[in-house]
């Protein structure tokens, strides 16, 4: 059975990124005991991922790299912000705890969404973060294995995700 829309496909692999051309690094690896599964066709994987695959089989293995712009874009400057330090006071102390270096932080934007922000840089009069995705301006390399590949039940398609093993439970 071949990848395409409407089919649960289970997928071994490992991911790794590299930044113009640096020597790679290992960000997800999954296993033969918990692979990775997503129902085509629905947007949970990216565009790129998903249309690489389509038409492989189970057993089908498979190695490709997604360019930044086409997985999670570039690294927007606009996304790199220096907030007051005093914006990380509690009761009128620094949060020297959590607001460290290399610590990602939820914040709230001004609608309340949540965002995640990776503190870059801590001065005596601000913090400098990074709400670019962890992943934006990095290369991706998948190299893995096609499972297996199954026809979505009804109930998969109502709700537009996997249900059971490796998928969503109720």
């Amino acid at each position: 059975m071949k990848i395409t829309k409407n089919r649960v496909v289970s997928v071994n692999y490992h991911l790794s990124t590299s930044i113009d051309g640096e020597a790679e690094q290992l960000v997800e690896q999954t296993s033969t005991e918990q692979p990775y599964v997503f129902l085509c066709g629905y947007g949970e994987v990216l565009p790129q991922f998903e249309s690489v695959l389509e038409g492989k089989e189970k057993g089908h293995p498979f190695d490709f790299k997604i360019a930044a712009e086409h997985a999670y874009g570039l690294v927007e400057e606009d996304y790199i912000v220096n907030i007051p330090r005093k914006a990380f006071e509690i009761e009128g102390q620094f949060d020297a705890e959590r607001i460290r270096v290399g610590e990602e932080v939820p914040m709230n934007d001004a609608e309340g969404n949540q965002l995640m922000g990776i503190v870059l840089e801590v001065s005596d009069e601000q913090v400098r973060m990074d709400f670019n995705h962890p992943l934006a301006g990095h290369e991706l390399h998948f190299v893995g294995e096609v499972l297996d590949v199954r026809e979505a039940t009804s109930e998969e398609l109502d709700h537009g995700h996997v249900h059971g093993a490796g998928g969503h439970h109720h």
